[in-house]
């Protein structure tokens, strides 16, 4: 009988992302598994019911979760989502386990299988499955736009009869897949830009992208392309450097972040009371606490003439685009365990190993079990 992969109507606040578009329906369905979507589930990303064809139709979530066997989601299942599924159930997506703890007790005595794509091993094989990067790459390019909008300077060199005025210093904070993409986004508007990033290996990719690498004498190389937490030595050092770069720039995008834990804080309001006013700070570590002491998350404050932006939740604001990545996320995700339109994981493949969650009344991922046990 045929696997039945479901996806929802997200229900979070303010997500309009959808975890299947028609693109990738057209290639659950030559796999020959069945689908079976909820109503106007793309609608808000620009996906209309009419555009999916050879779908089942739900009328409701309920009906998705009690019907699919394996169930795609963008945001976490609730707890009363997770309620309704059935103990056999497969679910895929972004699981927030550092956060959610409620909810991965909740899938563990449920005896649901759960796969997070935030644990999706970084491997050259699964590059194609790398939601986290997928949405990451979303949020730099929204972030320079956002700065853009908020700047009193236009961006590129122009040259008017007025006279000419000097392009913009930006400076981006982190060179991981955002801070790539701010870069890219940045140069692409004619700024002049500058990068950091405490990872001495991304220079090369910074200079490749057309920016200047700010170089403060501080590396940290940490596991799996991740940047490790800094002593307090380090900190100092990199500090000392940066405020003098921020200072100078008329917009900081800053990216830095480290999985599961709190944003490592790099501004400090004293910093941001260098900059000259009608300066920009967009940070996008926000949700994380922020990279800046002023951030609030969803915010946009003044200091002194400064304004510091605290995003959230980037990539819904280009739901279309987020939603195709990452379905395509997804498919990629599953493909390799769907034979003849059934469902068989290969537990021996690193990619599912490492990316499940909970399995059988345990939860798998380690560090995850061990804070449950802890009561974090």
């Amino acid at each position: 009988m045929s696997v039945t992969i479901g996806a929802l109507r997200e229900s979070a606040p303010r997500e309009t992302r959808v975890s299947l578009v028609p693109e990738v329906t057209d290639k659950l369905l030559r796999e020959g598994a069945r689908v079976l979507l909820q109503r106007a589930a793309g609608e808000r990303a620009g996906f209309p019911d009419a555009f999916y064809k050879g779908v089942a139709w739900a009328d409701s979530e309920a009906e998705v979760l009690q019907g699919a066997d394996v169930v795609l989601a963008v945001q976490p299942l609730t707890l009363t989502q997770i309620a309704q599924l059935r103990s056999s159930a497969v679910v895929v997506g972004f699981m927030q386990p550092y956060a959610r703890a409620a909810e991965v007790r909740a899938l563990k005595e449920r005896g649901v299988t759960s796969f997070a794509m935030e644990l999706v091993p970084r491997i050259s094989r699964a590059q194609s499955m790398d939601a986290l990067s997928s949405q990451a790459s979303i949020a730099g390019y929204k972030a320079v736009l956002i700065a853009a909008n908020q700047l009193q300077k236009f961006l590129p060199m122009l040259t008017t009869a007025a006279g000419t005025i000097r392009p913009a210093q930006v400076l981006i904070i982190g060179a991981g897949v955002a801070g790539l993409q701010a870069i890219a986004t940045a140069r692409r508007l004619g700024a002049v830009v500058e990068a950091y990033d405490v990872r001495g290996a991304t220079r090369e990719q910074v200079r490749s992208l057309g920016a200047k690498f700010v170089d403060t004498g501080v590396s940290a190389e940490g596991a799996g392309g991740y940047a490790r937490e800094l002593t307090a030595e380090e900190k100092a050092k990199q500090q000392e450097v940066l405020d003098a770069r921020i200072a100078a720039a008329d917009a900081v995008i800053s990216t830095a972040a480290v999985p599961g834990r709190p944003a490592p804080r790099i501004i400090s309001r004293a910093t941001v009371e260098r900059m000259r006013p009608g300066s920009v700070v967009v940070d996008i570590a926000a949700e994380q606490g922020g990279n800046c002491e002023l951030t609030r998350a969803g915010e946009i404050i003044e200091h002194q003439g400064v304004k510091i932006v605290g995003p959230v939740n980037l990539a819904t604001e280009l739901a279309y685009n987020a939603s195709e990545m990452y379905a395509r996320n997804l498919f990629n995700f599953l493909k390799p365990a769907l034979a003849k339109g059934e469902l068989a994981i290969d537990w021996d493949d690193e990619v599912f190993a490492q990316a499940c969650l909970t399995r059988g009344g345990v939860v798998r991922h380690e560090p995850t079990a061990k804070a449950l046990e802890a009561g974090t």
